[in-house]
């Protein structure tokens, strides 16, 4: 007798029905961690708003199709990805769990690093 094997549609169901399962615990988590907390709800606003300016920074030069303003566009979308990688590192110090450094601190080094990073971008457009 030849042993049963599962289907390709019960076996994706089955990996659509795990998909879903990671989709909610990760969103009841992530909920769970920035209820009540006014300052991740803003840095997740700041990062969604960076990488919503970001892509249409990429599209509107793909869309222009003209390699005239390189300069301005390398500038604003290394400057799009820059301060999102300052704010992801911001938000992993500033939740409770992150011992070894003050929030304020963490604040700082943030508002320190985000003025070297825009003169930077600046300085490459000129």
């Amino acid at each position: 007798m030849v042993p049963k094997t599962p289907s390709k549609k019960a076996d994706a169901a089955s990996s659509a029905s795990k998909f879903s399962d990671t989709i909610s615990a990760t969103y009841s988590a992530y909920s769970k961690q920035v209820s009540g907390d006014r300052q991740l709800q803003l840095i997740d606003t700041f990062c969604a708003f960076l990488v919503a300016v970001g892509v249409i920074q990429f599209l509107f030069v793909c869309a222009a199709k003209d390699s005239f303003p390189l300069n301005a566009f390398l500038a604003g979308f290394s400057a799009c990805v820059g301060q999102f990688v300052l704010l992801v590192s911001l938000r992993m110090q500033v939740v409770s769990s992150f011992t070894g450094i003050t929030p304020q601190r963490a604040f700082g080094e943030f508002v320190l690093a985000s003025l070297v990073l825009h003169f930077l971008c600046l300085h490459f457009v000129n």
